[in-house]
């Protein structure tokens, strides 16, 4: 079925991040989900890292979007653009038409599903296929997917939350949330609007989540504050200023638990099987926000299941995507 001179592409087409899983390679690429284009014509300017660092910074003649909201295409023909130019980058100019496995979100719709399948045979795809982000995710973390027992495994990425007990290469139950990275940085930044009267951008917000965020209010409290540059709503002039790590978690709380009541829905859907097999083996976190301090903890204290954090979460749905390369067929047929 696969060509012979064109390696095979996994792509986590990720709301914040796009990671390119290259057949027999492994990750070779992982950038920003950015793209920057010409106002006037139209034209893309810049992708991935160049065109992030322009968030925010660019004059009336270029704009920074990035294409994928919640998890699906907001705008096709950028992200038809963007997928173009990282399998190219990946795979080089001279390869042939890979056949490539994108991940979706386990809430897609057929109609959003066909939009991600058509932009990647636009971008230059020779076939595209799609694999749910916690199925990808489960097989990067390295759960036993295709044997009779349980796993759960809940995927945190940037526009969605994506929550799946898994059990003989099958999802059992599942469940998608739009609260995910993005939800905790607007957080974030309407918090410190609020009570700081200080506006922040997207990318301050991110990384005041990173260096002082914390699940837990009460972890927050052994955490210096940060300081923090953005523009004083009562004088409209730049100000510096400290944000308590506290403030930061108590901006959280809500999509935090927002994310463990979607967990709590889920292990209720799930057999009492597979829900001894999940207290036995515990949750599996994956996606970038399972890097956020004491996430684990707070959704164990809340589930009573123990929870786990994944080596190299960020990678483990690009991971599951590219290994699922080898069993394109059996997944096909699984569809």
């Amino acid at each position: 079925m696969f060509g012979f001179g064109t390696k095979n592409v996994g792509i986590d087409l990720g709301t914040a991040n796009t990671i390119v899983y290259v057949e027999g390679k492994g990750i070779v690429l992982r950038e920003p989900s950015v793209v920057a284009k010409s106002t006037k014509t139209g034209h893309v300017v810049a992708v991935g890292n160049e065109a992030r660092d322009m968030i925010g910074r660019t004059p009336a003649s270029i704009k920074a979007i990035r294409p994928m909201k919640d998890g699906v295409i907001a705008d096709y023909d950028t992200t038809v653009a963007m997928l173009k130019y990282y399998m190219n980058k990946a795979l080089g100019h001279a390869a042939g038409r890979p056949y490539v496995m994108v991940c979706v979100p386990s809430s897609v719709t057929a109609v959003e599903k066909r939009a991600v399948i058509d932009a990647t045979r636009v971008a230059g795809a020779k076939g595209a296929y799609v694999i749910e982000e916690p199925f990808a995710a489960a097989i990067g973390a390295g759960l036993p997917v295709m044997d009779p027992t349980g796993s759960m495994v809940v995927d945190i990425g940037g526009g969605t939350t994506d929550i799946a007990t898994i059990s003989l290469g099958g999802i059992v139950s599942s469940q998608s949330v739009r609260i995910a990275g993005d939800k905790l940085n607007s957080a974030i930044a309407n918090y410190i609007r609020q009570h700081y009267n200080l506006l922040i951008g997207e990318r301050t917000a991110e990384k005041i989540k990173w260096d002082i965020g914390s699940a837990s209010i009460e972890d927050a409290k052994k955490i210096d504050d940060m300081t923090v540059r953005g523009r004083y709503l009562l004088t409209g002039l730049p100000k510096t200023t400290k944000v308590s790590a506290v403030d930061v978690a108590k901006a959280m709380h809500e999509p935090i638990e927002g994310i463990i009541s979607a967990v709590k829905e889920t292990l209720e859907e799930t057999s009492p099987e597979i829900a001894s097999d999940v207290i036995d083996h515990g949750i599996v976190l994956t996606g970038g926000g399972a890097l956020l301090k004491n996430i684990a903890d707070v959704i164990s204290k809340a589930t009573r299941v123990p929870v786990s954090i994944a080596k190299h979460p960020m990678d483990c749905v690009a991971i599951g995507t590219g290994k699922s390369l080898s069993s394109i067929n059996a997944i096909r047929k699984r569809k």
